[in-house]
């Protein structure tokens, strides 16, 4: 080893030792304040984000922001185990996108608990056998995930963060050529977010939707040709190997995610809030309710209708705004809202997605 190396080595090492005693300090800190805690309550999404903008506004580099956050929610996410292990509730099995969210979100999971549907998800916050549910509710390229948002509807749960994914899809296979492939398994949004590719490669090869793109991935291993769409960790957990990656035809193909729990959140300082709303079936109701958010200077980034499921009303309109429900040109818009609307529902407000 040369002197030139052996000196940074140490350096490194200096470093290492430092970081470690600043880590220790943070978690004796973190545990402090969660005896000094009366709520119950271990996950503030609030306080996360902002130490999270405050690192990436301070970060120079080398390191990207991704990986910035990355280490700190790591870093949280232990200091949290310290007052008590959450679980977090997914569609599962492990290797799925909702897995991969969770994880994001939560700085790796310390008790993952795999649902079937997501049904099940919601049903486990609600009945507290999980601690946070992590959801799918839209998609760059397919748009609102239909089921999630009904659920939204009819649940007591509050979305308390999202999530955003950009999700990169992989063609895993036993067989170390695409000319052996006689039958693709995929989740079905996933197959529909890369039929270009599909058409241009495997022009006449068999398509079929499955319940998970994990559940893709462990079909895969039982035929050589078979193939799967699936996450590269799906690959890493079922052995498979990557005949192609990044197969999506949009290259910015992002799925938002919500966290939801049995809690609401406080403002963070840039915050988003989810609602759903009904109205009168009369001419000018949907630009008569939507005036109060004009008038009260909030700005709305989402307006998604979906037929009502209670037969109480035709569409139910879900609309994202920015600010949170206690700031006060959102709360004077909602209780305008709440006098103009048939039916009115705040689903959450959250942080929005930090990277």
């Amino acid at each position: 080893m040369s002197d030139e190396l052996k000196k940074y080595r140490e350096q490194i090492d200096a470093i290492d030792n430092q970081m470690l005693k600043l880590v220790s300090e943070r978690a004796s800190l973190a545990r402090t304040i969660g005896s000094l805690k009366d709520d119950g309550v271990i996950y503030r999404p609030e306080r996360e984000a902002q130490v999270l903008r405050r690192l990436l506004e301070q970060n120079l580099g080398p390191l990207t922001g991704e990986a910035i956050t990355a280490i700190f929610r790591t870093v949280m996410s232990h200091c949290r185990a310290l007052e008590k292990e959450l679980s977090v509730a997914f569609l599962g099995p492990l290797g799925t996108y909702s897995e991969e969210a969770a994880n994001k979100q939560f700085g790796n999971l310390s008790a993952p608990m795999q649902c079937d549907s997501i049904d099940e998800v919601f049903r486990a916050v609600e009945s507290a056998k999980a601690d946070y549910g992590v959801v799918p509710v839209e998609n760059s390229t397919e748009g609102a995930i239909g089921h999630t948002l009904d659920l939204l509807l009819a649940t007591p749960l509050q979305a308390c963060g999202e999530i955003d994914l950009a999700v990169h899809h992989n063609l895993l296979c036993k067989s170390e050529s695409l000319s052996k492939i006689r039958k693709v398994y995929s989740h079905a949004q996933s197959l529909s977010q890369c039929h270009e590719w599909l058409s241009q490669n495997l022009p006449k090869v068999e398509l079929q939707a499955v319940s998970s793109n994990a559940e893709a991935a462990r079909l895969a291993t039982e035929d050589g040709s078979v193939a799967a769409i699936a996450s590269r960790r799906a690959g890493e957990i079922y052995g498979l190997d990557i005949l192609a990656e990044n197969i999506e035809d949009d290259p910015k193909n992002t799925t938002r995610f919500l966290v939801i729990a049995n809690h609401d959140v406080a403002p963070s300082g840039r915050d988003k809030t989810s609602l759903a709303m009904a109205t009168r079936n009369i001419p000018g109701a949907v630009v008569e309710l939507l005036a109060p958010l004009a008038e009260n200077g909030v700005s709305m980034s989402k307006l998604e209708s979906r037929p009502a499921q209670l037969g109480l009303w035709e569409y139910v309109f879900f609309v994202d705004i920015e600010g949170h429900r206690l700031d006060e040109k959102v709360a004077k818009a909602l209780q305008s809202l709440q006098k103009k609307a048939a039916f009115l529902k705040v689903l959450g407000s959250y942080p929005v997605a930090v990277i």
